[in-house]
């Protein structure tokens, strides 16, 4: 009883302390709330670990009621809804509802095995428990389990009752939880259409139950606007709002919905409206976090300003909400997107410090060692992610990570097994392909380099032009390989398509591109020469191609060293094709001149002079 006294005073200190931290402006502050937080999450740790959970805390400290657990996890202060929570379940341990709300928490949280081992138990305080039928669905589609997923959930709307639209709610939002079981899932475009599709079939269903249901009416807009369905997620949103103006969570959403088409003024006055009816509401914050960073993204001019503003507002989510582990690692994933890998090194070496941390901290470990090219520990940490956790946890950038810090280790090998796991693994994730290729690209592997900058420049609406020119000197680079295996075995055939491919990206970049460009003309010339293979009756096919480059390169003047053998291999092949096809010498021997004046070592150029005799050449 004693140390429970001597913990349950130290908590109190701590927080006495954090609240006084916030009221000053010191340059120190957060350091110093750093360290208080990571004491602070260290005395829980202990407590949680005796069994005794934040339940000494009572009700002195936070409301116990079922209405204020749920708004605490509206304002994503899970730790304080779990302490409520645990107490409820055991103060009024005949209500099943205490007991989802707990495994929902635990879910959000991406603990999915505390999770349902409170929707279990809430099912045995009531079998009928529609909502802990809901919630076992939400788990086993976490799990990738779609059968159990479908079953719970029937199950759940079957109990549910005509009028009883809840049960629903949490079915559809059970379909919008990401496989990581991470709460961000209806803020992202990472749902897949089919879940999507199942969500809104079911949020409807609730809606026809209680058409006054504005909760359910922002989980419906969520799944619209998972899949870019923005009018019908506006109109979910707004009907919200009608039927509950003070509905904070209605507004943040609706600013979300604006982010999504870079209106950032209206984005930013909808968070407003939400922190004026609720000026503590952490959810706005973090949205406000995520709505600066996409601003700093767009326009290089406010990129510094909007990333600074960005951190400091998701500092004050953190400090709106609770300074849980997972809560950090929730601020981890927003620095993996803003690319702070300082920052992201940091807290990820402060969770690792933690006992009974979130296996996940060693995700980010490995991130941030690989950016901030620590190779060794970012290796060590990533590979103790992928090897322990569960493998329904693993998402494609794991994979690429891993491949990319053993390609640094010089495990090459294996780099490339994990790069094509990580291509493999979910190919919905077609953003990753442009990393992937770049990898591929860098270790001469310019085939599977091709075909990867090939799905994202096609399906990525993150491609540029130069990623269609990369695929295209990926697949040039391909048949050039395969044609230097010629000379060593006379039986082996290039494979022709890789040039057809080529020649497609190039064309692209060619009728999309303002002007002429002259990187792409060139390596044009080469496919064009290579398809052109019968040297005893060449067509020419690279022919106008090499004029085009020549003229870009000449109108810009002298050429630079590394232009000259460039501009030489355009000149010789005019040159070859003057001789041998049109037979008009004058114009060889110009052509042939030219490229002396550049190289006069080039091999081609002293065979040419050496068949015509030297005095030719002047």
């Amino acid at each position: 009883m004693h140390s429970e006294i001597v913990v349950n005073q130290n908590v109190y200190n701590y927080f006495g302390l954090i609240n006084k931290l916030k009221q000053t402006n010191s340059d120190s502050r957060s350091l110093n709330i750093n360290l208080i937080r990571i004491n602070l999450m260290k005395i829980t740790s202990k407590i949680a670990a005796a069994g005794l959970g934040l339940l000494f805390i009572g009700s002195s400290a936070f409301a116990q009621s079922l209405a204020d657990a749920k708004k605490a996890i509206d304002d994503e202060q899970y730790q304080k809804a779990k302490s409520m929570l645990k107490n409820l379940t055991v103060t009024q341990a005949d209500k099943d509802e205490n007991f989802f709300y707990l495994g929902w928490v635990y879910l959000k949280q991406d603990y999915v095995d505390s999770a349902k081992l409170f929707f279990n138990k809430g099912i045995a305080v009531n079998p009928k428990s529609a909502l802990n039928y809901a919630g076992l669905g939400a788990a086993a589609h976490v799990e990738k389990d779609n059968s159990t997923a479908t079953n719970d959930f029937n199950q759940a709307i079957a109990l549910a009752g005509k009028k009883n639209s809840t049960p629903y709610m949490y079915a559809g939002l059970g379909y919008l939880l990401p496989v990581s079981g991470s709460s961000a899932g209806a803020n992202g475009s990472n749902i897949k259409p089919a879940d999507a599709d199942a969500a809104i079939a079911i949020l409807n269903q609730g809606k026809v139950a209680n058409p006054k249901d504005a909760e359910l009416l922002v989980a419906l807009g969520d799944a619209y606007r998972s899949q870019l369905k923005s009018t019908d997620a506006y109109t979910a949103y707004s009907s919200a709002l009608a039927i509950d103006p003070k509905l904070a969570a209605a507004n943040v959403a609706e600013g979300v919905l604006w982010r999504y088409a870079d209106n950032f003024d209206d984005s930013q006055k909808q968070f407003q409206a939400a922190l004026a009816i609720d000026p503590n509401y952490g959810p706005a914050y973090r949205e406000m976090a995520e709505t600066n960073l996409r601003q700093a993204k767009t326009d290089p001019a406010l990129y510094d300003a909007k990333t600074k503003e960005a951190a400091e507002n998701y500092k004050k989510y953190i400090s709106l909400t609770d300074y849980s582990p997972e809560s950090q690692m929730r601020y981890a994933d927003f620095l993996v997107d803003a690319k702070d890998y300082v920052d992201l090194q940091k807290v990820a070496q402060d969770l690792s410090a933690l006992a009974k941390t979130n296996l996940r901290v060693y995700r980010y470990l490995g991130i941030a060692a690989y950016e901030n090219k620590d190779y060794p520990s970012g290796l060590t940490a990533l590979t103790k992610w992928v090897t322990q956790a569960d493998p329904k946890r693993i998402i494609p950038n794991d994979y690429l990570y891993l491949g990319r810090l053993q390609i640094a280790s010089k495990q090459d090998s294996l780099g490339i097994i994990d790069l094509r796991k990580a291509i493999s693994l979910d190919t919905t994730q077609v953003d990753l392909y442009g990393e992937i290729a770049k990898s591929l690209y860098a270790l001469n592997k310019f085939q599977e380099a091709g075909d990867a900058y090939h799905i994202y420049a096609q399906k990525s609406r993150l491609a540029k032009l130069t990623d269609h020119f990369s695929e295209g000197l990926s697949y040039y680079l391909a048949f050039s390989d395969q044609t230097d295996k010629v000379a060593k075995d006379k039986t082996f055939k290039p494979d022709s398509t890789l040039l057809t491919k080529s020649d497609s990206a190039f064309s692209y970049v060619e009728r999309k591109a303002g002007k002429p460009i002259a990187a792409v003309v060139l390596y044009h010339a080469y496919v064009k020469d290579s398809e052109d293979n019968d040297r005893n009756n060449i067509k020419g096919l690279a022919k106008p191609y090499y004029e085009q480059y020549v003229q870009l390169i000449e109108a810009k003047g002298p050429p630079d060293d590394k232009t000259k053998q460039n501009l030489v291999n355009a000149y010789t092949y005019l040159g070859n094709y003057a001789e041998n096809k049109d037979k008009d010498e004058a114009k060889a021997l110009d052509y042939y001149n030219k490229a002396k004046a550049l190289l006069p070592d080039d091999p081609q150029v002293k065979y040419y002079f050496a068949k015509k005799g030297q005095g030719k050449s002047k």
